[in-house]
């Protein structure tokens, strides 16, 4: 079983990376050993789950990782580093952050953790960027992150049914020759979209909850999302929402008749109208339904 957690993720297209980069990425993309789509979180969490139960854990990897999430689309091949390292750093310091000192030793040994804190001052101290491709958010989708998004660029896998993202990942690649069979993959929820088409989206959110809502949670993390943005994607990069391990939190009907992306696009348009119990609905529809999924983390 994955975590409960969604992910959103930005494609940096080739020509964003160093040529050296570049490369390597390109290589890496053809290789027919890479972990695919389908199998790529779950080969994270494997790794993940090797370097906590070692004695003594390893929160944080010693080298950074050389895999990838790989998207074509429109003959281009797009990249998504894990950054594993780095994101296990910046969990880490959220882990400490969030959880009482007198806990903490309970799920990591004090001195493990000081000796990863230290490393990562090091790290970060050499001018390092902090900014990674891939932001995590665990038993719930955050409302702002729909945004972006439109219903039509909504992608529904049930059990057993083809996958279009893994059909499309392997587009013109080694594994996509004729002839090669048709992919399959477990139950999957995501969305993809332009990151030049997300921006626009986004700056309509902010300007729209500016104007009519003002200060408070949404809006700042609707901010802090678009600068996510701005500072790590390309201008043609693509974006990506991934529902990861909260599809198995949701039965097939459920999942079907999730409409979060359409459900806040109608809330900023209400907005931006002056429509405001048009909003004020479809916001409480979309914060309902994640209220309810945010619940089962209390779940006995």
């Amino acid at each position: 079983m994955l975590p409960y957690t969604a992910y959103l993720r930005v494609y940096q297209p080739l020509t964003a990376f160093p040529s050296a980069e570049r490369a390597y990425w390109l290589e890496y993309a053809e290789s027919p050993e890479r972990p695919r789509r389908a199998g790529a979180v779950a080969a994270e969490h494997r790794e993940s789950l090797r370097r906590l139960v070692a004695a003594p854990p390893r929160p944080v990897p010693e080298e950074e990782s050389g895999d990838a999430y790989v998207r074509r689309m429109g003959g281009r091949t797009y990249i998504c580093p894990w950054q594993t390292r780095l994101r296990s750093w910046l969990g880490l310091r959220e882990f400490r952050t969030e959880t009482p000192a007198a806990l903490s030793p309970a799920y990591l040994p004090e001195a493990v953790a000081r000796s990863a804190e230290d490393a990562f001052r090091r790290w970060r101290d050499r001018g390092e960027p902090l900014r990674t491709h891939i932001l995590g958010s665990n038993w719930t989708v955050p409302l702002p992150w729909f945004a972006p998004f439109t219903a039509e660029e909504r992608c529904l896998v049930l059990d057993g049914g083809a996958d279009p993202a893994a059909e499309r990942e392997e587009e013109a690649g080694p594994a996509g020759a004729a002839g090669a069979p048709r992919r399959t993959a477990p139950r999957v929820l995501l969305y993809v979209t332009e990151v030049s088409l997300a921006r626009e989206r986004l700056e309509r959110a902010v300007a729209a909850l500016q104007e009519n809502i003002g200060d408070g949670p949404l809006l700042a993390a609707a901010e802090h999302l678009e600068d996510w943005l701005a500072g790590v994607a390309h201008p043609d990069a693509l974006l990506e929402l991934d529902y990861g391990g909260l599809v198995h939190l949701l039965d097939d009907e459920r999942l079907r008749e999730d409409e979060s992306a359409a459900e806040i696009s109608a809330a900023v348009a209400g907005l931006e109208r002056g429509e405001d119990e048009l909003a004020v609905a479809m916001y409480r529809r979309a914060a309902q339904r994640w209220k309810s999924v945010r619940a089962l983390e209390r779940a006995n």
